[in-house]
């Protein structure tokens, strides 16, 4: 019998699991974009405007990343879609050969909300740049990620802030599934970008049910889960996010956005989730912090100022690495001098922050492929609390537990 929803036409996404955790619900997979491999569970750094804070294009690729995300609200505003035309796309604005998820511009709706009005038309918000009044409807947010260029685009959905309850959430999860409707027939490129649907229903179990039993039948390449990270707990977040996993098609890959704290990706990991984004490791650089793994150092305390020890010990990341091994050398004592102080001091501590958030993913494929990863996450989490078991989260203890992983259980 044929459909009775839009269906999305043959994508240029291909993905495959390769591995299985036999605890968890783990999983290692190769999604194929037009613009290279993904090897997943992966962090895609946050390239808002065509630009990681910090960082060349060149420098992101080396440290091993194969997809950023840009954001579509931005771009749209500037340099517009017109200048994107004319250039070719955002692969050619920002020298980038790699892969490009673009957000739609739904997450604006949270945070200018003072700013924007929404119908069922689409968001009505004035441009923070001169205050002229703008519409971003589903069809205009598919046309600029057109113009993008960008190998994942996401479909424009209803954001409400996360602990938002009552009608307005239900209201918010139906117009979502519309407003999908709209983006895949607007999708003038369905052979070479990816729409995904994005998952949305508040904390209310049963709303996003219903969404992810409708989104799923509208066939996207992938599958994002949206309207969380918003201040909600933590075990609401893991119950959500574990929730949706369990509705959702297992042959298709998994995003949980706006994720990007190491303890909720890995958990989230292990609750079946393949795909994060977040600014919080090239924010966090900004103000001194370097996340290692034992923990968020901020090198802007008087205790770094004589330190003359690396970032992290054993960190690979070029300015962790020595000289003689081909790196930078970069001493805690160095970005102590320079943190807040200097530009190269927040440059140095995003090369360290964004290849300590790829690295984490890379080492949890490695060992879901070795069938470790209850063992893993394990060791994760003694290293990060120095072995001291009463400080693990509960949150966590609990989310894990769920999927038969026992923080507290020294065995295998």
């Amino acid at each position: 019998m044929q459909s009775v929803f839009p269906q999305v036409a043959k994508s240029a996404l291909t993905y495959e699991v390769i591995a299985q955790c036999s605890t968890s619900k783990a999983r290692a997979a190769n999604m194929t974009l037009p613009h290279g491999l993904v090897e997943t569970p992966m962090f895609m750094p946050v390239a808002t405007q065509a630009s990681l804070k910090g960082l060349t294009p060149e420098q992101l690729e080396n440290l091993g990343c194969k997809i950023c995300l840009n954001n579509t609200y931005h771009l749209g505003l500037k340099p517009g879609k017109d200048v994107l035309d004319a250039i070719g796309g955002a692969h050619k604005l920002q020298s980038w050969s790699r892969n490009i998820l673009t957000d739609s511009g739904g997450f604006q709706m949270v945070s200018l909300l003072k700013l924007a009005t929404i119908t069922e038309e689409g968001v009505r918000f004035l441009s923070p740049h001169d205050g002229t009044p703008m519409l971003l409807t589903p069809e205009h947010s598919i046309e600029l990620q057109n113009s993008i260029g960008s190998d994942i685009i996401m479909q424009l959905d209803d954001v409400v802030h996360t602990l938002t309850t009552g009608p307005r959430v239900e209201e918010a999860m139906h117009r979502s599934i519309r407003w999908l409707d709209r983006c895949i027939a607007a999708n003038k490129n369905p052979e070479r970008q990816n729409l995904f649907a994005i998952i949305q229903g508040g904390l209310d179990l049963d709303l996003r049910r219903t969404c992810c039993i409708e989104m799923a039948n509208r066939n996207t390449p992938g599958i994002a889960i949206g309207g969380l990270s918003g201040g909600e707990a933590k075990e609401q977040f893991c119950e959500v996010v574990s929730y949706c996993t369990d509705l959702l098609p297992r042959n298709k890959p998994i995003y949980v956005m706006g994720v990007g704290y190491a303890e909720d990706m890995l958990v989230s990991v292990a609750l079946g989730v393949d795909l994060f984004d977040c600014v919080y490791p090239t924010r966090t650089a900004r103000f001194g912090n370097a996340i290692t793994a034992k923990g968020v150092l901020n090198l802007r305390n008087k205790c770094f100022a004589t330190d003359y020890n690396p970032v992290e010990e054993e960190c690979t990341c070029p300015i962790c690495t020595p000289k003689s091994r081909g790196g930078m050398g970069i001493t805690r004592s160095l970005i102590h001098h320079l943190a807040a102080k200097e530009t190269s001091g927040a440059h140095m501590l995003t090369l360290h922050n964004v290849h300590y958030q790829l690295n984490l993913m890379r080492a949890a494929r490695e060992a879901i492929i070795r069938d470790e990863f209850p063992l893993f996450v394990k060791n994760f989490f003694a290293t990060l609390h120095g072995g001291n078991k009463e400080k693990f989260p509960q949150w966590a203890i609990n989310a894990l537990r769920t999927v038969n992983i026992d923080l507290l259980d020294d065995s295998r």
